[in-house]
């Protein structure tokens, strides 16, 4: 078994637990490993997906509330029908984009700071589903969604996914800077694709941008730290890479106020401490 088939295995225990326990409704999706999803419940005024400071917060501000509406795109095929008709992505107990929301959407989170310094951002508001302009060779850009910019700084947030996607090799060299930003030698790749395509994109995007770059990672997931390292490693620029970064939930976790952490830790695993330090590239 994976790391990422045993955490997703470990957050659906944890959420059917933590539902049961608060009277939160739920249902299971089809298979033989079933997630866990959350709706709205008392007339949308709380979710059991979210902690309820942070859906608070969330439904209080017109830009973060859009976020919740991502339709799940395997919701008809996957899930039991509910009365909104549709599931939503961030319904879903493995959903990175919940998680992250859950801590950055929190009223303690805007109020000291912390966990925003933690990563190297002070007094910035965070926008989620950044949408990023990455330069193309022919003149035109792409538009890549960044999970969260808090000012200068670019996260990518993963959880239970199985990797960074692939793409064509073809499709990477049709990026204005993908020659001058990487190593191609060392890059990670196939014979006719390269690996963790949304890394090196991401990459390009605070390339052009002149941000630092974030990703945000579950400890227990040594496997994506491992395919994070490995495209750092294939960064030429020295400038660039000293704005490359690693950072996990468990450190997040650390800079996070009681009640937050406690409901980190019950209904996703994640301790405080288990992993102390903001690693970078030399």
């Amino acid at each position: 078994m994976n790391f990422a088939t045993m955490l997703r295995l470990d957050l659906a225990d944890r959420a059917r637990k933590y539902a049961e326990l608060h009277g939160l409704p739920y249902c299971l999706s089809y298979g033989e490993s079933p997630t866990v999803c959350f709706a709205p419940s008392d007339q949308d005024a709380r979710h059991g997906n979210f902690l309820p400071g942070s859906y608070k917060a969330i439904l209080a501000s017109p830009e973060w509330r859009r976020r919740l509406q991502k339709v799940h795109t395997q919701g008809r095929r996957s899930l039991p029908a509910n009365d909104r008709g549709r599931w939503m992505e961030l319904d879903a107990c493995t959903s990175s984009d919940a998680l992250l929301m859950n801590i950055f959407c929190h009223p303690a989170a805007g109020r000291d700071g912390g966990i925003a310094a933690h990563l190297g951002a002070f007094g910035c508001s965070p926008s989620f589903g950044y949408r990023a302009r990455v330069p193309l060779a022919n003149g035109r850009f792409d538009r890549t969604e960044i999970d969260l910019r808090l000012g200068d700084l670019l996260v990518e947030a993963k959880l239970t996914e199985s990797d960074f996607q692939s793409a064509k090799k073809s499709a990477l060299h049709a990026y204005r800077d993908f020659t001058a930003v990487f190593d191609l030698k060392l890059l990670p790749q196939t014979t006719d694709r390269y690996q963790s395509y949304q890394l090196v994109r991401n990459v390009l995007a605070a390339y052009a941008l002149q941000c630092s770059f974030c990703v945000l990672l579950d400890a227990r997931r040594p496997d994506l730290i491992n395919l994070w390292y490995a495209v750092m490693r294939s960064v030429m620029p020295v400038e660039l890479r000293t704005r490359l970064r690693l950072a996990t939930w468990q450190e997040l976790a650390q800079a996070a106020t009681p009640g937050l952490r406690t409901f980190l830790e019950t209904k996703y695993g994640i301790e405080a401490g288990a992993s102390a330090s903001l690693h970078r590239v030399a």
